[in-house]
């Protein structure tokens, strides 16, 4: 398994989890399971992928702009989630930050598996995919545990 892979797999969940997320109603349990499961599934996948795609790309002249770019768009999810951490679940404005956040997330997926994979495939080896994946996986696990 390569870097890419295994960034895909979490992509997928949070994908299925911000789709699912906006469409809840109120302040019932499957919207606090959901944001929770949501807010981990972020975290431990940007804790992970900044360390072990993002940073490695840095020391790289080509690498700079995509991950300067992909970096911001975690801080732009990172402010959102927090909003809604800080309002009520109950609270109109609270779906419609919490459909924000989805689209967000769904650009920015969409725009790393269409660009930025791309161009990080170009600066990385074969090997050192290979080796990223193995540091990916095992991080985003420790985060998914500290964090479930």
């Amino acid at each position: 398994m390569n870097i890419f892979e295994a960034l895909r797999q979490s992509h997928e969940q949070q994908r299925h989890l911000a789709q699912q997320l906006a469409a809840t109603h109120g302040d019932h349990q499957e919207r606090q399971v959901l944001f929770a499961a949501l807010k981990n599934e972020l975290w431990a996948h940007s804790v992970a992928e900044d360390r072990y795609l993002y940073i490695p790309l840095m020391f790289d002249d080509t690498g700079l702009d995509i991950t300067r770019h992909a970096l911001a768009e975690h801080h732009k999810m990172d402010e959102l989630v927090e909003q809604l951490e800080e309002m009520q679940m109950s609270s109109p404005h609270w779906l419609g930050i919490a459909k924000q956040l989805r689209d967000v997330v769904h650009h920015h997926l969409q725009e790393e598996e269409q660009r930025f994979f791309q161009q990080a495939g170009k600066i990385l080896t074969a090997q050192k995919k290979q080796e990223l994946a193995e540091q990916y996986l095992n991080e985003y696990q420790k985060y998914k545990i500290e964090n479930a």
